[in-house]
């Protein structure tokens, strides 16, 4: 089991974190990582395990300038590929199936093999309305 780290904290260092504390225009998460390692310096940290050695290996290794900067993260979901957008618009244009005088966004889905919401969003990036394309 991993035990508390100690650091050394420079005086200028802790100045500074002490200045992004009481900063009151400061972002919290800011607020929140620099009171973390101030803690960590006293050795008095309230924080989950995993949170506290986040930021302390964090400190360490950048040092302030490194706690302030958030890592990238990639994009929650992948776009949606040129072809399947081109296939929402391409079917959107064409005159609907059957009797119908309009596509909705479920069947068009249903089609295509997208969420609805995605049919709704091309929709919407290419300002296009099925009902406003209806003879």
């Amino acid at each position: 089991m991993r035990t508390g780290i100690n650091f050394p904290l420079s005086s200028a260092d802790r100045q500074h974190l002490e200045a992004i504390v009481s900063d009151r225009n400061a972002p919290q998460k800011h607020v929140w990582r620099s009171r973390i390692v101030l803690l960590s310096a006293d050795g008095a940290v309230r924080a989950s395990k995993t949170t506290v050695w986040r930021w302390q290996e964090r400190f360490m290794a950048e040092g302030v300038d490194g706690h302030l900067r958030d890592k990238t993260r990639p994009p929650g979901w992948a776009p949606v590929a040129g072809d399947r957008v081109e296939d929402v618009v391409r079917l959107t244009l064409a005159p609907p199936p059957h009797e119908t005088t309009h596509r909705t966004a479920r069947a068009m889905s249903g089609a295509v093999g997208l969420a609805v919401s995605t049919v709704q969003k091309i929709w919407k990036a290419h300002d296009l309305s099925p009902h406003s394309l209806s003879p």
